[in-house]
Order: C-alpha cells, then sequence, then structure tokens
C-alpha cells in the first residue's frame, strides 16, 4: 500500500522526528513540544492522499486544492488566443501535490523566477515565481501554472517535455502555500464559482467542447 506522504516531505519530516526523540530522551520536554509540533504540521501538510478520478473523458478535474479565487478572460504569451483563467488559492492547511487536469501530452514546460506576492492576489498569476507545463490531448491545449506565494519558496515539478498524462495524474507539488492556475478554452462549459472550494484530481471544474 502506497504511504499517503509525498516523498518531497521526508527531507523535512525525518529530521524533525530524529529531533523530536532526542529532546524526548533528555527530557527537554519544551524542546520536545516545539519539534513534535513541528513534525506533526509538516506530516500533515505533505500529506498525499489518493483521489477517485472522474472518468468522463471530456471532464477537466482540479489542478490542486483550495479555494477559487478568481475566473477571469486573459491571454498568456504561450497561448495562442483568449483563454479562461481559473486561479485556485491553496492555504498551508490544504494538499499542495498537483494534478494534471486531462490527460494528454505535455507540449512545454516553462519556469519564470519571480516575486512572492501574497498568492491571493491578481498581481501573483503576473508576477510571481512560477512554473507551467502546456497540456494537449490532440484536440485542446490546457495551461496550468504552478504559482508561488507569500509563503511557497519551492516549486517542484515532475513534468517533462514530451511526457504522457492521465488525467488527475500528480506532475508536481508547492511547498507552503500557493496558487494554481488553469487556463481553458473559452466556451468550455465552467462548473465552479469563485468561492467554491474544490480537491485536486476529483472536483470537476468544467467539461470540453
Amino acid at each position: 500500500m502506497r504511504i499517503p506522504i509525498a516523498n518531497e516531505g521526508y527531507m523535512f519530516i525525518l529530521p524533525l522526528a530524529v529531533l523530536t526523540g532526542a529532546c524526548w530522551a533528555l527530557s527537554w520536554f519544551w524542546a520536545t513540544g516545539l519539534f513534535g509540533g513541528l513534525f506533526l504540521f509538516v506530516t500533515w501538510f505533505f500529506r498525499d492522499p489518493e483521489r477517485s478520478i472522474p472518468e468522463d473523458p471530456k471532464s477537466i478535474v482540479s489542478p490542486g486544492d483550495g479555494k477559487v479565487v478568481e475566473i477571469v478572460p486573459e491571454k498568456d504569451p504561450l497561448l495562442e488566443e483568449s483563454y479562461t483563467r481559473i486561479s485556485i488559492f491553496l492555504n498551508v492547511f490544504n494538499v499542495h501535490v498537483n494534478r494534471v487536469p486531462i490527460s494528454g501530452k505535455i507540449q512545454a514546460t516553462r519556469y519564470n523566477p519571480g516575486k512572492f506576492l501574497n498568492a491571493a492576489s491578481h498581481k501573483a498569476s503576473l508576477d510571481n515565481e512560477q512554473s507551467a507545463i502546456l497540456l494537449n490531448n490532440g484536440h485542446v491545449t490546457i495551461l496550468v501554472k504552478q504559482i508561488a506565494g507569500l509563503i511557497a519558496r519551492r516549486i517542484v515539478c515532475w513534468a517533462k517535455e514530451g511526457d504522457e498524462y492521465e488525467r488527475g495524474q500528480r506532475f508536481g507539488l508547492i511547498r507552503f502555500g500557493s496558487r494554481v492556475d488553469i487556463f481553458v478554452p473559452e466556451g468550455t462549459e465552467i462548473k465552479v464559482a469563485v468561492g467554491d472550494i474544490v480537491s485536486g484530481g476529483s472536483s470537476i471544474i468544467g467539461f470540453l467542447k
């Protein structure tokens, strides 16, 4: 059975577990409480639960857990025409593993260094450090951005150009608070609204035409 913890979390979890045990053995109870609390928080943060992936081939699933904060028409240099951007804000208590919204091939990946503004801000989509993947299923192209936030300082993207992915498959994560933007073609039947809470890989945010 797969342990529901993202592999990238163990570099934080294991040292904290050792420190907690050492402080307990030395009867440093205040330090035990401090490191024990951090151990529990980091273990919880890097949880990676399995998800039930919708089977409808036209469904677009959420690339991340969190709250929908914007749904706006927008152009992006990686896209040839206007798209609709759906922005999802992830707080530190959300699952931070990201999933691809549709099945397809990675056409391109981009990484842009930038600022660390509040990820819920509109300007975060343009100015913050971010990693993008361009995903094509043979008919449509969808863009997904992992965006660093005020606290997040590390974006992890495992996807490489030419890789094939299935809907809901994990492609990366962001550490400690962030945002995920998904750009869908205009005319997509969008099934979420600003303020909705979504789950990565299982919540349907729209349907392809």
